[in-house]
């Protein structure tokens, strides 16, 4: 491809849920298989490591903890990936030896301390970690088991194929940091997420028209009974389709490229072109020419 052009790979799969080693296992296999269809750049989902904990209610209630919950943490504390560890190191192997950029979705421990937080980590073709983003505000429950980021995670990569960054979830809703983001100039919009609902696609459209700039949403395909037997009684009310996906690529116009893939895993691939960026600011730019700086002020308190 020519130097303005690349092949973006967004994964939908399905996670081994709460099993760290095995996680990391398909995480290598679905950067094989994009590799093998020619992808540059590879996208998961939303803490594809060790799985969105969607379901589970840990047993919150207001004021009060129990022994049942300190150990459904437990468990999913033990699964989550510490940079730097054994099984980090074994994805940043792989990454290098395939030779392609990605940005994983995972649930990150902390070296010291033991916090957990929804991270997204982005790798170079040499498989190093340029960049981390911690979720800024977890959603509803969400709370109770990811601490918050800070302004230092808003951030976005420089690749040979541009300007990579964007934000998990729900953060998407959040117009400030969407435009802290569009102050970075990022070209190409990530958004690992856990939100299936055909209203998610109505929300990245307008991330790509108000930020001019390709999408990519990559989502987990997860059911019931990928579940482990502890968790079984717990989800028991669940339809068995718990997540059917939603991932896409969109273009800077808010064209869909790919997908949206529903009901299956798979591998949604677009060949993008960074002309089409600028040729999309044309009628619109958010902190260009549509931009009034004169009538207001926007500023990211860094710590």
């Amino acid at each position: 491809m020519g130097s303005t052009t690349f092949r973006a790979g967004v994964v939908q799969a399905t996670p081994a849920l709460f099993d760290l080693n095995e996680c990391v296992r398909r995480t290598i296999d679905w950067l094989e298989y994009a590799r093998g269809e020619k992808c540059d750049f590879v996208l998961f989902p939303e803490s594809f490591i060790p799985g969105y904990p969607r379901g589970l209610r840990f047993d919150a209630l207001v004021g009060k903890r129990s022994d049942r919950s300190r150990e459904e943490w437990l468990m999913y504390w033990e699964n989550s990936l510490v940079i730097g560890s054994g099984p980090f190191l074994e994805i940043s192997k792989a990454i290098a030896r395939l030779g392609l950029h990605c940005a994983l979705g995972v649930t990150e421990r902390e070296q010291k301390g033991g916090s957990l937080y929804c991270s997204l980590l982005y790798f170079n073709d040499q498989g190093e970690l340029t960049g981390r983003h911690r979720k800024l505000k977890p959603t509803g429950l969400e709370r109770y088991i990811w601490g918050e980021g800070t302004a230092d995670d808003l951030i976005s990569v420089q690749t040979p194929f541009g300007r990579t960054g964007g934000l998990i979830c729900w953060e998407n809703y959040m117009p400030l940091v969407r435009m802290a983001m569009y102050q970075q100039g990022v070209e190409v919009w990530l958004a690992p997420t856990a939100d299936a609902r055909p209203s998610w696609q109505a929300t990245m459209q307008h991330v790509a028209r108000e930020g001019r700039c390709y999408v990519l949403s990559a989502n987990q395909y997860v059911r019931k009974s990928d579940y482990p037997p502890v968790w079984q009684e717990e989800i028991a009310a669940e339809a068995e389709i718990m997540s059917d996906g939603g991932s896409l690529i969109m273009s800077p116009f808010g064209e869909i490229l790919a997908g949206p893939l529903r009901g299956e895993e798979g591998l949604l691939t677009a060949d993008l072109d960074l002309r089409e960026v600028a040729r999309s600011k044309l009628e619109f730019d958010a902190v260009g020419h549509y931009n009034r700086p004169d009538l207001f002020t926007f500023t990211l308190k860094k710590s």
